[in-house]
């Protein structure tokens, strides 16, 4: 009897340690989670108060140095000089107050190191979707776009 006791309180215990360690790994994984979520939530306000003051190098800031930007009906632009280029031609044709709207944010890889944000945005003279922004999580805990797709739809 004192054996399957002994046996029955080590499986408690064994389970115990388990417990423990998994719920230490879930408790490391939501705070990374949350990290990324946080650092995407500030870089996408970064792109958009960037944009919103005309400062079309702390949009292109924001992005990968290779980064790939596609916006239909425009075209791909790729690397961080020919994106600031592209938003420093939307600006000065008096394009701003951007506003994203019904946006979504996905943890999209079991590292917890890349998001892809999804909405509709408006500002004052057109309208559209961002169909895809991949976001990734730099080593210095910020995360910049890897790759967009927008779309104007007016």
């Amino acid at each position: 009897m004192k054996k399957e006791a002994l046996s029955t309180l080590d499986a408690i215990l064994a389970t115990s340690v388990s417990t423990q360690s998994l719920s230490e790994d879930v408790a490391a994984s939501a705070a990374r989670e949350m990290a990324l979520s946080i650092a995407v939530a500030k870089g996408s306000l970064a792109v958009r108060n960037a944009f919103n003051t005309g400062d079309a190098v702390g949009v292109a800031e924001m992005c990968e140095e290779d980064a790939i930007m596609v916006i239909e009906p425009f075209g791909t632009f790729e690397g961080r000089a020919a994106i600031q280029a592209l938003w420093a031609d939307i600006i000065s044709k008096g394009f701003n107050d951007v506003v994203y709207i019904n946006t979504t944010t996905h943890v999209i890889d079991q590292t917890l190191t890349a998001a892809s944000v999804s909405a509709d945005w408006k500002m004052n003279n057109a309208k559209g979707i961002i169909i895809d922004e991949l976001w990734i999580m730099q080593p210095d805990g910020t995360a910049l776009i890897r790759e967009a797709h927008f779309e104007v739809t007016q």
